[in-house]
């Protein structure tokens, strides 16, 4: 952008402006002292009402503890101490009646004699826990309570009294058996004349929280009292609530709150079963607690607590020591907006004379500043759209400043500068592919400097060699025809002086043109060569960018600076490409060492963890291939194939945590090994036994032909009986029920044990066998058992809750493991308990949670759906979260046929087989029809004749044989 320089004027001239701005200056100093110095004055004046309102509520708590203990200490001295009949006690009715009309503190007066008696007053004006205790007749002001013992029994009954002393009713309640003297206020009696205090507690007749002032009586023969709720004490005390939001607590010596602003407190009950005021930091907020650990003192020792929320209180705690009793507190604090708020608003009142002069000065600044700066405001706006990267528009200013017009000519060219760098650093950013990737660069720095042609070096991961990667000439992209074997000796020499940023724009010959860049086409003058090191963030050499420039064509040294600016970014992400390239690289490979392990863990899983992603993705791929159908709209792209492939090769990754001895029994009695060898023994050892038996029968002068006889057949018997057993332990057959019962008549024979079995075995084994108590030898056992040594408990942390967080949905076995003889010998079906069954189908739920804990990043977070639904069923009887078809991805559903498919026909499985195609698919085809696996994904995979291209990569030519699959066409 250009502008005349004619009719400029100088930037100084406008400084005269400023002149303005000092002069409000000035005002407002002013106006900011005078507000300080009202501020003060009003502070000052709201402390003092703060301490008036503090001394106030003082004197009402003391006046209602004065209240109690002069109507007590008077009570101490009236005739009602020598009364022994109610009627005697009633006449002293007008007196008490007196004194708690002028003592609204005092709820209740009462007497207590040694005698057991007890008289008391009480005022009745309409508390719900009164009426709801006494059920009082209209009109009633007074209650009495009277317990008297005319036979030495307990009398208790309730009298009623209107505001004229008059009696309305008279009830006789045999329930009322009070005994004055068990409670903690006749305790006055043992202190002569001495004024007694209670800490709070629920009154007897109201069950309302409260405490009692009580005193001997003269004659030394009853204790009497007054009562004040905690209620009354609280509302007397809310009457010195200053502002609405004041906060005041009346607290005892261990910090209790006996009235606040909350309302009356609620007593709590503690451990040891005592009722108890509850504490100030747990019944309050943190604003009192506060100023409670400030020092003690008179009211005018008020201080400032800035809250949490940055609100200002002012606050006090007070001492107050009344006779007789424990000294009390009293915590006030009110927020110092609502302290200041009426002088704050006459401060402001007073103010708004000085604020409308300050107002109409700046009214005029305003306007003769704006006059002056609409020239660095427009300036100011380019640049906030350059901050908001928006580069359009080009950059126009009217303005009559030198300084600002040139200021605006250099913004308009960094605009188009960093335009030109952001839109060339976003689309390398955004390139993923790595040949794309170079190309761009090459393409995007070859425009910007005007080359001719150009190469791009990429060095090898050992740091040592470097490789053409990239080229192009004359502004058209190509892609190298393979790397070349070796850079000439010019090039190195060249790459070695850009490293050390020496000659980095030079001249070369056609000759050395062509020496050192065989790849490009031969030059017939000379030319500039324009080295760039491309150099990552740790200063490693990544590459090297070597740019042929027409002579004619130089760039500026401008041009030249912008070029190596966009070389360094370009070389970020050529770093940061390849290190994604090898971290996908690295991650491809651990995969596959994990798949890999897993099948070498155990011959009966083979390469199925290597088959399975194959079948996979050739499925994923037909589908995607569809036009029309069901899978029309499915599509995977590059980040959903990454996805899958992961998934894939993953699926069976729990099955790491298998126990080989699981996975690979073949045997009902086998572990680490097959315990049939122990069962074996004991038969040899009944055969010794019996044999022994023989010959010392025959030599206790016994028939030798018989006990020969008798021999034979015990032996036979029993060769005969461990063949049934050993048949059972191949778990061939079905055992069917006849067949467990004679296992159970076979194991009822016993064996004598003359040996510990205790010692010279494992820690964990020697724990077991301690479940039951040691046997005395030689000790009988039975020939077959399921003893408790045999269970292996199952852990809290291999148990699975209902609502566990996968959302798994199994039959998890009470035992880890069930190692009984006879509870294996006796499995139905094959060789696996419903433990050890459990065991290998628990792969699935390890598979899930150990990818569930994986960082997948986000295009790869459905990794553990996809591999953890291959055991589900398309009708939710599957395995492990019963899911449905329609809750299942596609992928998962797929990868569940690959899987069922390879397991069928694998060629590798030394306990099995592999099916014959005609087998397999006739199997699926039973699969289908008890909706376990998908039927659109399975026609898919014989129409399209993946069973075929499988079948001729992974099978035995004796397996592929001619199958009819028109059944399982969908469409057919």
């Amino acid at each position: 952008m250009h502008h005349s320089s004619h009719n400029k004027v100088p930037f100084y001239i406008h400084i005269a402006y400023l002149f303005i701005a000092l002069l409000l200056g000035f005002a407002l100093i002013s106006g900011w002292n005078q507000y300080h110095a009202t501020s003060v004055i009003l502070k000052q004046s709201a402390d003092q009402q703060f301490r008036l309102a503090a001394k106030a509520a003082i004197e009402e708590v003391e006046a209602i503890y004065q209240s109690g203990a002069r109507s007590t200490e008077l009570m101490a001295q009236q005739r009602l101490m020598n009364a022994t009949t109610l009627n005697e006690r009633l006449e002293s009715l007008p007196y008490l009646a007196t004194s708690l009309k002028y003592n609204p503190a005092v709820i209740a007066q009462f007497i207590g004699y040694e005698t057991g008696d007890f008289f008391l007053v009480r005022t009745y004006e309409g508390n719900p826990a009164i009426q709801k205790r006494f059920n009082p007749p209209a009109g009633t002001m007074w209650i009495i309570q009277s317990v008297t013992h005319p036979n030495g029994k307990a009398h208790g009954e309730y009298l009623f009294y209107n505001q004229a002393l008059q009696q309305i009713e008279r009830r006789v309640d045999p329930e009322y058996q009070f005994d004055p003297r068990s409670r903690d206020w006749y305790k006055a009696k043992l202190n002569f004349h001495q004024l007694l205090v209670s800490a709070p507690y629920f009154f007897a007749s109201s069950g309302l929280p409260g405490i009692t002032f009580a005193q001997q009586t003269t004659n030394e023969l009853a204790v009497v009292g007054s009562d004040i709720r905690l209620e009354r004490i609280n509302e007397f005390l809310l009457r010195h609530k200053i502002t609405p939001d004041t906060r005041l607590a009346l607290l005892d010596q261990d910090e209790r709150v006996l009235a606040s602003h909350k309302g009356t407190p609620e007593l709590i009950i503690e451990a040891d079963g005592k009722t108890v005021l509850p504490k100030l930091m747990s019944y309050d907020a943190p604003v009192l607690k506060h100023f409670l650990g400030m020092p003690q003192g008179k009211a005018e020792n008020a201080s400032t607590f800035a809250a949490e929320s940055g609100e200002q209180w002012e606050g006090l705690a007070l001492n107050i020591n009344l006779p007789n009793m424990q000294p009390l507190q009293l915590v006030m604090a009110t927020p110092h907006r609502e302290l200041m708020a009426a002088a704050i608003k006459e401060r402001n009142r007073s103010m708004l004379v000085s604020a409308f002069i300050i107002a109409f000065g700046l009214m005029v600044a305003v306007w003769l500043a704006r006059r002056a700066s609409k020239p660095i405001n427009d300036l100011t706006s380019e640049i906030q759209k350059i901050e908001q990267f928006q580069f359009g528009e080009a950059i126009q200013v009217k303005t009559n400043i030198t300084e600002i017009a040139r200021l605006a000519e250099s913004l308009g060219a960094m605009k188009t500068t960093i335009q030109h760098f952001m839109e060339l650093s976003q689309a390398l950013a955004a390139e993923t592919n790595f040949g794309r990737l170079l190309a761009r660069i090459l393409d995007e720095l070859g425009a910007v400097s005007r080359a001719e042609g150009g190469v791009i070096f990429i060095t090898h991961a050992d740091g040592q060699h470097i490789e053409a990667e990239q080229y192009f000439w004359q502004s058209k992209a190509q892609t190298a025809a393979g790397k070349a074997t070796a850079i000439a000796l010019n090039s190195q020499h060249v790459i070695a002086q850009a490293l050390q940023n020496q000659q980095i724009l030079r001249t070369i010959s056609p000759r050395e043109f062509q020496a050192s860049f065989p790849l490009l086409p031969p030059a017939e003058r000379d030319l500039s060569q324009l080295t760039l090191p491309l150099v990552n963030r740790d200063g490693t050499l990544v590459g090297v960018l070597a740019l042929i420039i027409d002579d004619a064509r130089i760039p500026s040294a401008d041009l030249l600076a912008f070029v190596q600016t966009i070389a360094a970014t370009a070389a970020v992400a050529v770093d940061t490409q390849r290190l994604i390239n090898e971290q996908k690289v690295l991650l491809e490979a651990f995969i596959q060492l994990i798949a890999g392990a897993i099948d070498a863990k155990s011959p009966y899983t083979g390469g199925h963890c290597q088959r399975v992603p194959e079948l996979t993705k050739m499925l994923a791929l037909a589908a995607q291939k569809q036009s029309s159908g069901p899978f029309a709209d499915f599509s995977l792209n590059e980040e959903q194939w990454e996805e899958l492939h992961i998934a894939a090769w993953l699926h069976d990754c729990g099955k790491v945590t298998t126990p080989e001895y699981v996975v690979d029994k073949a045997t009902k009695l086998e572990t680490l090994y097959d315990r049939i060898h122990e069962v074996r023994m004991r038969f040899e050892v009944l055969k010794r036994d019996a044999e022994i038996a023989c010959w010392q029968g025959i030599a206790n002068g016994g028939d030798a032909h018989e006990l020969q006889a008798q021999l034979t057949q015990e032996r036979d018997t029993l060769d005969e009986e461990y063949h049934f057993i050993a048949t059972c332990n191949e778990g061939g057959e079905f055992m069917a029920p006849e067949k467990v019962d004679r296992l159970k008549q076979i194991a009822s024979r016993t064996w004598l044990r003359t040996l510990p079995d205790r010692i010279g075995i494992s820690h964990e084994e020697k724990e077991r066998k301690a479940r039951e108590p040691e046997a005395q030898l030689p000790v009988t056992e039975a020939l077959l058992a399921d003893k408790a040594e045999h269970i292996l408990i199952r852990s809290e942390r291999d148990k699975l809750a209902e609502d566990n967080p996968w959302g798994f949905k199994v039959k998890v076995p009470e035992h880890m493991y069930n190692r009984g003889e006879l509870y294996n010998l006796g499995v139905a079906r094959g060789t696996l308990s419903e433990e050890e069954r459990y065991k290998i189908n628990e792969h699935i739920i390890q598979t899930i949670i150990m990818l569930e804990k994986l960082p997948f990043p986000r295009h790869l977070h459905r990794v553990p759906e996809i591999a953890g639904g291959h055991h589900e069923k398309m009708d939710g009887t599957g395995y492990p979260k019963r899911l449905k078809r329609d809750e299942m991805s596609s992928p998962a559903r797929m990868m569940a046929i690959a899987d069922i498919f390879e397991a069928l026909t694998a060629i590798d499985r030394p306990y099995k087989k592999g099916k014959t195609l005609s087998e397999a698919i006739k199997i699926m085809g039973f699969m289908i029809k008890d909706q376990h696996i998908d039927p659109e994904i399975f026609s898919l995979f014989l129409s399209e004749g993946l069973h075929l291209e499988y079948a001729r990569r992974f099978m035995k030519p004796e397996q592929i044989d001619e199958v009819d699959i028109s059944p399982y066409i969908l469409n057919a």
